[in-house]
């Protein structure tokens, strides 16, 4: 460890760096698993008669590896980086930051172990089994500690807006897991949820929807506003949207998760409730996007030249075009034809490897450079063939699959005129969508095809870099607010 002198401070940039390799890691582990299943669809053998390969275990273990492996690794990493940037001040406790990398490293392998062999709550996004919604609880309160009494200690009177976006999600993530886990242990390996029926339905998918809305959306922008500014070297477009969109945000997603229950046995009043509230959301979601777009005003020549900003700025298409989907899916006459469908997993991976992955790869791309002391990745070539191989992946993925939902949900919903009876059975509508689960696959060869790329220029960028040292130099006094991150 070196000296540093009374008016410096050590950045804490170690649990960063493990952070970001490890977001690198599990990318490739969850998407390579999200392209076997894809193939056992096309291919049932593939499951080679084995419990522990079949899709229903081997689908819970993809979801649980990208959102929580994948993406949270992502968001853990750069949050820790931001808020000791824009704060001007280290980590609260290095030794509880260490705590949070290692204690969410074993929650991830564990549900390697316990999904496979059929351990589940059955719960979605929330599979895993009590003792281990213990560990991710306390390893949980741990991250609010470190990331809110580094705020506390900072030396800035101004907390920067990706912070607040980063406060918002982890506070909220904390209460849905604690919430949605509640739980009745029968055994070491089995429990069963508090709640019972509609109840424990609705429970689930104000959980479910809110991962979504907080982990995988307010979580993902305060990443984006903090990378975008700085790869494009513009301030901010609007603080004052950034602040607007960040209140709006959060109170209007937290009651859009009935719309995962349209047509079931949950309360119509509750059904229209999360309708209702899913379609004003569209209005604060896209002030986002414009906001991070619009950064680039002055700026646009760049995207000619730059892949990483070119990861960063389609990102935010792939968000806006996804917050405009969900509000419309969310309609109850919309959601008649798309409920069930591959409409609904098409739109789901528009979020998912069009927002989120787009934008942790651009960040990742930025940050893990300036980690290991270069100016930056071994080959910036490689990165732009990543874009191209992700972009092709994504749209093959998710057009294919809005043609299979839409042509699945007109099928199952075609009836006989002369006696009122189903014109097509189920097989047929599976039969149908074959063709389109192959471009799924395809699509998603590519974009495992990127992730194995950008693993090999990240290993070349630390072999032939050194883990960086930064100091900040404590100001006299406390800074006014600026526009742009530190």
């Amino acid at each position: 460890m070196s000296h540093t002198s009374p008016q410096q401070m050590e950045y804490n940039l170690k649990v960063v760096r493990q952070f970001a390799v490890m977001t690198v890691v599990w990318g490739i582990i969850g998407m390579g698993l999200g392209v076997f299943i894809a193939a056992q669809l096309i291919w049932p053998e593939l499951n080679f008669d084995t419990p522990w390969l079949t899709y229903s275990r081997l689908r819970p273990l993809h979801t649980n590896a990208v959102i929580f492996a994948f993406s949270t690794s992502a968001l853990m990493g750069t949050s820790f980086y931001i808020v000791q940037k824009t704060c001007r001040t280290n980590l609260f406790s290095d030794k509880l930051a260490a705590f949070v990398f290692w204690s969410w490293q074993t929650v991830i392998v564990l549900a390697v172990i316990t999904l496979p062999l059929g351990f589940t709550s059955s719960k979605e996004y929330a599979e895993l089994e009590w003792p281990i919604d213990i560990l991710i609880a306390l390893s949980w309160i741990a991250y609010v500690i470190v990331f809110f009494g580094t705020l506390m200690k900072r030396n800035t009177s101004h907390i920067y807006v990706a912070n607040w976006f980063y406060g918002g999600f982890i506070v909220t993530i904390a209460v849905l897991h604690i919430v949605n886990s509640m739980a009745i242990p029968v055994s070491f390996t089995k429990s069963y949820s508090l709640y019972a029926g509609a109840v424990d339905a609705m429970v689930q998918w104000w959980y479910g929807h809110n991962a979504v809305g907080f982990l995988l959306t307010a979580g993902f922008l305060g990443m984006m506003y903090y990378f975008v500014p700085k790869q494009a070297e513009r301030p901010v477009y609007s603080y004052r949207l950034s602040v607007v969109h960040f209140w709006a945000l959060i109170s209007l997603y937290i009651w859009a998760g009935p719309h995962h229950l349209h047509y079931t046995a949950l309360p119509d009043w509750t059904q229209s409730l999360g309708m209702v509230m899913s379609v004003i959301l569209f209005v604060p979601s896209w002030g986002g996007m414009i906001n991070g777009i619009m950064t680039l005003s002055g700026a646009w020549h760049k995207l000619k030249t730059d892949p990483i900003l070119r990861f960063l700025i389609v990102s935010l298409s792939f968000y806006g075009m996804s917050t405009f989907e969900g509000p419309m899916m969310a309609i109850k006459s919309v959601n008649a034809l798309s409920h069930y469908t591959d409409w609904t997993i098409g739109h789901v991976h528009s979020g998912a490897l069009g927002w989120v992955a787009m934008i942790t790869i651009g960040s990742m791309y930025y940050l893990i450079p300036r980690l290991y002391n270069q100016t930056s990745m071994y080959n910036v070539r490689w990165i732009n063939t990543h874009f191209w191989l992700h972009t092709i992946g994504v749209v093959l993925y998710i057009v294919a699959l809005w043609i299979s939902g839409v042509m699945q949900g007109l099928m199952w919903r075609a009836v006989n005129a002369e006696d009122g009876t189903l014109t097509y059975s189920f097989i047929e509508s599976v039969e149908a969508s074959y063709p389109f689960w192959f471009i799924r696959f395809v699509g998603g060869l590519f974009i495992v095809a990127g992730m194995l790329l950008m693993a090999y220029n990240t290993f070349r960028t630390i072999r032939q870099g050194s883990p960086t040292v930064e100091y900040v130099d404590l100001p006299a006094k406390a800074t006014k607010p600026a526009e742009q991150p530190a």
